[in-house]
């Protein structure tokens, strides 16, 4: 029997709908109807698969360096550069962070039976660059980067905004990172402001982040849970004042110096949502990663890259006059900058 005009506009439905990602293939066949053999749905997926995102290598595929500097993917690919070599380049000043994440991220991605998540928890003033280390994680894992629907995003301000709401909260997120990891393994969640959130509530994820094998037939091993807070930052900014003032080089600060203190203090401050929280206790939280105060040579250096970034010509005297009306602390040394480099590129918007 031919295929009529209508079996070509039901498999065009199921095709460009995404419904042949819903169906299994036999099922697809059938749903088709007459005319449309298995074969002809196989490539309807194939071509799916090609034109939209999908959990598979062609979409997810680690990007890191080998210890001869090569990079593993090229950027021919669509991929990005290599985490390593992003970290290198776009961050500054913060090489406790940097190593941290690059060791704990590559060695993550190269294990292929994890015994449970990977779960970070970013510490430090606002413009450090936590946000700018969850991105570079990102579009070093994802082709799509932050916009990969693989990359789910949390905002405490904007999706956990109020405590009479803690249970559905609790609900609604437990549902929503089952439903996506069962959709991708693969799957990366961010959750920022964590400093905002309310206690308590954080806790409802513990059974993900946990050893398990598997829950309820769902395996979480392969995620990645990332936490972005300003709790902690007092402690860390202590540790770099200390140094500064003992005269001794920033970058012999090592994780050893920060991540015992930090814990503590996260996990007693009141005003986070890590408070008195299961993670910590549980010690599922695999770092604490401290991001350092920045002082004016990295704001020259963001401000440097800022300006190539807008494709502008890097201009040293429009960067240091830039950088000269920024706020510094503490009052009486004046070595670290308040906002650190988040407000860059407003501030080059006006001197350029």
């Amino acid at each position: 029997m031919k295929a009529t005009y209508k079996t070509y506009f039901v498999y065009y439905v199921l095709i460009s709908s995404g419904f042949v990602n819903a169906f299994e293939p036999i099922s697809t066949t059938i749903v088709v109807g007459a005319g449309v053999t298995l074969g002809l749905a196989a490539l309807g997926r194939k071509i799916y698969n090609h034109l939209h995102e999908s959990c598979d290598s062609k979409w997810i595929a680690f990007n890191s360096t080998d210890s001869a500097g090569m990079l593993l993917k090229l950027e021919v690919m669509g991929y990005a550069r290599g985490l390593k070599v992003a970290l290198d380049q776009k961050l500054f000043g913060q090489h406790v962070a940097s190593r941290v994440v690059q060791k704990a991220v590559t060695g993550f991605m190269n294990n292929k039976n994890p015994k449970k998540p990977l779960v970070l928890s970013l510490h430090g003033w606002t413009g450090t660059g936590k946000n700018l280390v969850s991105q570079l994680i990102a579009e070093n894992i994802y082709k799509e980067g932050m916009a990969s629907s693989f990359v789910h995003q949390f905002v405490t301000s904007t999706h956990f905004l109020h405590s009479s709401q803690l249970e559905n909260y609790k609900s609604q997120l437990q549902q929503w990172i089952k439903g996506n990891v069962t959709n991708c393994p693969r799957s990366m969640f961010i959750f920022d402001e964590m400093d905002k959130m309310h206690p308590g509530l954080i806790d409802c994820i513990k059974p993900y982040l946990e050893y398990y094998e598997n829950l309820d037939g769902v395996s979480y091993r392969q995620a990645i849970f990332i936490f972005l807070s300003n709790a902690g930052g007092e402690q860390i900014t202590q540790v770099a004042l200390d140094f500064w003032k003992a005269g001794r080089d920033r970058e012999e600060i090592k994780l050893q110096h920060l991540e015992p203190a930090l814990s503590l203090s996260v996990f007693n401050n009141k005003k986070s949502g890590l408070w008195h929280s299961s993670l910590i206790d549980r010690s599922l939280v695999d770092f604490f990663v401290p991001f350092l105060p920045l002082e004016c040579r990295h704001v020259l250096l963001c401000g440097m890259a800022e300006m190539s970034a807008k494709g502008l010509k890097p201009n040293q005297d429009v960067v240091n006059q830039m950088a000269r009306e920024l706020v510094y602390f503490p009052k009486s040394e004046k070595i670290f900058s308040v906002n650190g480099c988040k407000t860059i590129g407003g501030k080059l918007d006006y001197y350029t």
